[in-house]
């Protein structure tokens, strides 16, 4: 059999499969353990019906396969488990900061004022952004004609008969025109980050000083 041993191992020599002894855990199957199998299940096989070169390759291939999987998935995990802790570091950073994200709420507080910006994908022309109060329109910021690109868009709070809005969470909608047709485009408004949950399992989450919170992941601009 050592003829036969040879051949075998000069076959994995040429596929690229030979490898140096490893220590492995008792429960797991290494290469050197696998080939053992293999070549007993050789010597014990039935001569009137020998396994086919095609069927052994296989069952190589086959092991290669699940290990090289498995080393994969070890690789992976360990990417993630870096990529979680860059995001709690970026997320921690954060606080007392000026974040952009979008929603269509704006929280108004006495003697301040909303900001955000509209994104629009091409020259846009009645462009405009309208605060709601339940329901009720009370106050449209007019932006006229706009190039493509995001457009800021600030509000003090005065209403339409000039008097001052109450504090409180009011709605935004914007709209424009493009070639006479008005179309509603998407609202981003800024708000300060008060402190960071890193929400084990989860996701990390910010929490807002008006807004509540919102997950990180959401936040595309920080000021």
């Amino acid at each position: 059999m050592t003829s036969g041993v040879n051949e075998t191992q000069a076959m994995l020599d040429q596929l690229g499969l030979s490898r140096k002894p490893e220590k492995k855990n008792s429960n797991e199957l290494g290469a050197d353990a696998f080939m053992k199998l293999m070549l007993t299940q050789m010597q014990n096989q039935d001569p009137l019906s020998p396994m086919e070169n095609g069927e052994f390759l296989a069952q190589i291939a086959q092991f290669s396969t699940v290990s090289g999987i498995k080393e994969l998935n070890t690789a992976f995990s360990g990417l993630s488990t870096a990529m979680q802790s860059n995001q709690a570091l970026q997320a921690s950073t954060l606080v007392g900061r000026t974040v952009l994200l979008p929603t269509d709420k704006a929280v108004l507080n006495t003697g301040s004022e909303v900001s955000g910006t509209v994104f629009t994908p091409a020259n846009a022309s009645h462009m405009k952004v309208n605060v709601y109060k339940g329901g009720e329109l009370v106050h449209t910021i007019g932006l006229g004609e706009q190039p493509a690109g995001d457009i800021r868009f600030t509000w003090d709070g005065t209403l339409h008969d000039g008097s001052m809005a109450a504090p409180g969470t009011y709605e935004l909608k914007a709209e424009a025109s493009f070639g006479g047709e008005p179309q509603a485009l998407e609202t981003y408004v800024y708000d300060k980050v008060q402190s960071v949950d890193l929400g084990y399992g989860q996701g990390i989450r910010v929490n807002l000083a008006g807004l509540g919170t919102a997950n990180f992941g959401d936040v595309i601009q920080i000021k």
